[in-house]
């Protein structure tokens, strides 16, 4: 079975006009899917202007017609499981099984306390998306339910209509607990950047999902821009977190770098584009993703 690939997209500095011009690139390069990001504010960019995350996904999702939409990723505290649990419903109906539910516990504790949200430690907040997930997939049964946990109590509880189709769920991270979340509830396990070489070692523990990671990429059109694009990724990205995954290459070069980490169990790359994917990048990357065709 081949990779599939989806492109990770910051909804920030970017008009909603522009991010549906990638979006539709994305579905014609053969990208099967589009992640964005879930915060109250960007991350040490408060200055920039940034899109609500599931507002944008629907935006998206209804004007495009086979990408399937989702977020690495939604973060437990922003929502009541009740509510999400609608949006998600609403959003699969809407785009005909077309949305995944990537979620997690939350990985920027400066984000709770400036918006006064409940500061809790790893630990709590890691059980509360435990009861989360529990929760809305009892209310996607379209049965009425009862629920009463250490984070939420729910009454004769009921929602419908169903969903079209069992919600994927993608869960991030490598704890204990997180993991055993994955072999309960997970589709998709997304490998955290600082994880990569602890694969193999980490697999067994999640359980059948399978795996995914983030991957910041830098496409190389010709050998004659090889060294501006190679700077101008290190100097917006090279001192961050995700520059650890930076791969800079031609396509084929990339192409066989995704081969190399698809043999090591990798089934799905999120690409994140140094050059914020404009619809040139994303055509030239429309190789990449044919040359697994090609092998079949």
């Amino acid at each position: 079975m081949n990779p599939s690939f989806h492109l990770y997209l910051p909804q920030m500095r970017m008009s909603h006009e522009a991010i549906v011009e990638r979006a539709r690139a994305a579905e014609d390069a053969g990208f099967e899917g589009m992640a964005f990001m879930d915060h109250l504010a960007p991350p040490l960019a408060f200055e920039h202007d940034m899109w609500e995350a599931m507002a944008l996904a629907g935006w998206v999702l209804a004007r495009t017609g086979t990408l399937t939409v989702g977020h690495l990723v939604l973060c437990d505290a922003f929502r009541h499981p009740a509510v999400l649990a609608r949006q998600v419903a609403s959003l699969d109906h809407a785009s005909g099984g077309r949305f995944e539910l990537g979620i997690g516990w939350g990985s920027v504790p400066a984000e709770m306390a400036i918006f006064g949200l409940p500061d809790a430690e790893p630990p709590e907040r890691v059980g509360r998306l435990a009861e989360s997930i529990e929760i809305m997939r009892a209310l996607w049964t379209g049965e009425e339910i009862d629920h009463h946990g250490e984070h939420f109590t729910l009454k004769g509880a009921r929602q419908r209509p169903v969903p079209t189709r069992p919600i994927p769920i993608t869960i991030g991270g490598v704890g204990k607990r997180t993991l055993a979340l994955v072999r309960e509830h997970a589709d998709w396990w997304n490998l955290p950047v600082q994880a990569l070489d602890r694969l193999g070692a980490l697999r067994e523990q999640a359980g059948t999902a399978r795996v995914s990671m983030q991957v910041m990429v830098a496409l190389v059109p010709d050998e004659d821009r090889r060294e501006e694009v190679t700077a101008l990724a290190h100097r917006r990205f090279g001192r961050t977190k995700m520059g650890e995954s930076l791969v800079v290459g031609t396509a084929p070069e990339l192409a066989d770098h995704f081969a190399r980490r698809h043999a090591e169990g990798v089934d799905r790359f999120y690409a994140w584009f140094t050059d914020f994917a404009p619809a040139e990048t994303l055509h030239r990357f429309s190789e990449v993703i044919g040359a697994f065709a090609d092998a079949d």
